[in-house]
């Protein structure tokens, strides 16, 4: 069964280019890997600083795969995360 996951990441809107830059890149690698079925990067409307991301991966071991993924460290752990505010993450079984 396919495995989705759905994050809102918030930043501070004079981080946000940084932000975004990391994400495309992440987005670039990850549609790369064998198990991923879909990777977006969406700016939310009207509010600066405010990203949603969905994610499909074949299976919940393909995103444990992701989470492995050197970008992933580099990208996210290394990059994203320490300029959040806040982030909200959903995990989800495709019906």
């Amino acid at each position: 069964m396919a495995y989705a996951v759905i994050a809102r990441y918030y930043c501070d809107p004079a981080d946000e280019a940084t932000v975004r830059a990391a994400l495309l890149k992440v987005r670039e690698h990850t549609r790369a890997e064998p198990a991923n079925l879909a990777y977006e990067v969406h700016a939310e409307a009207g509010k600066p600083g405010i990203f949603v991301l969905y994610e499909q991966y074949a299976d919940q071991a393909g995103f444990e795969a992701h989470k492995a993924a050197e970008h992933f460290g580099e990208l996210i752990v290394e990059t994203v995360w320490p300029l959040l505010t806040d982030r909200s993450v959903t995990f989800a079984e495709v019906l």
